[in-house]
């Protein structure tokens, strides 16, 4: 399995994930162009891709999907309230409807070489998911949008050998900084945004022996530093009660204007 992040953050989220006869895009909130040239960084062209996984309907999720789908005519898989909701927006009303494939939440499907299982978490999207993929035997989980999480959770994406974990805001950055209250509340509500402190502890439980590499995701702009949010997480690894240390796996920072190294497992 290869995977990367070719932009992650409020201003737009697509990570690939493929071998060599499956290639999958995770979220195309970003551009076509933007999602081409990622692309071709792989060796790889839009054409190529097997499917599109959409995790929920907002905006830097679903930003580039419409000219994806119709100009290549590439499936979408996501929930059925999220492909309601994309469907009720104007921008998106002359996709094809046969390129809809709706997917549940905890009911596993097959694509390609791939096995998928979306994953439901909470956040304020109409039915909005998480995914694990297996390949070969080998498994990465992204779990890029969630306020909060839960021990089914943290059961399904254990064991995982690359993760890619939201770790959205410093929690004082955001309490002291510019955004109207209601806002504010609704990212540190279960149904906003993963901190960088909350990212640490779901890290904690999600270490072991089989984790190769974690993504730290979705950054926000405004409230966060991708150093803060680096040592945050560090800090609630280092000091937590199991036998695994920082150094144990590598901690890389998913960017929003640039993509990650490509991994291979």
């Amino acid at each position: 399995m290869r995977f990367c992040n070719i932009a992650s953050g409020s201003s737009g989220n697509c990570t690939y994930a493929g071998d060599d006869h499956t290639h999958l895009i995770i979220d195309a909130g970003i551009s076509g162009k933007r999602i081409e040239a990622g692309l071709n960084e792989l060796e790889l062209t839009t054409p190529d891709m097997t499917g599109i996984l959409i995790t929920h309907e907002h905006t830097d999720h679903i930003g580039g999907l419409g000219v994806l789908a119709r100009r290549y005519g590439i499936p979408i898989y996501a929930t059925g309230g999220t492909i309601d909701a994309i469907r009720r927006m104007p921008r998106y009303k002359d996709i094809p409807d046969h390129l809809y494939h709706v997917v549940k939440a905890d009911q596993a499907f097959s694509l390609g070489d791939f096995e998928i299982l979306p994953l439901a978490v909470s956040h304020d999207a109409a039915e909005p998911v998480a995914y694990r993929l297996e390949n070969n035997g080998k498994r990465a989980s992204i779990a890029t949008d969630l306020g909060t999480y839960d021990e089914h959770i943290v059961r399904s994406m254990r064991n995982s050998d690359i993760l890619m974990l939201e770790a959205n805001h410093d929690v004082h950055m955001l309490e002291v900084g510019p955004y109207p209250y209601p806002l504010k509340k609704r990212i540190l509500g279960d149904k906003g945004h993963l901190s960088n402190d909350l990212c640490g502890r779901l890290l904690t439980e999600l270490i072991s022996d089989r984790l190769q590499q974690v993504f730290l995701g979705h950054l926000s702009k405004d409230n966060n530093l991708e150093e803060l949010a680096y040592e945050t997480v560090r800090l609630e690894v280092t000091m937590s009660d199991d036998n695994y240390r920082w150094g144990d796996f590598p901690v890389s920072i998913a960017k929003r204007n640039e993509r990650t190294e490509c991994i291979a497992v």
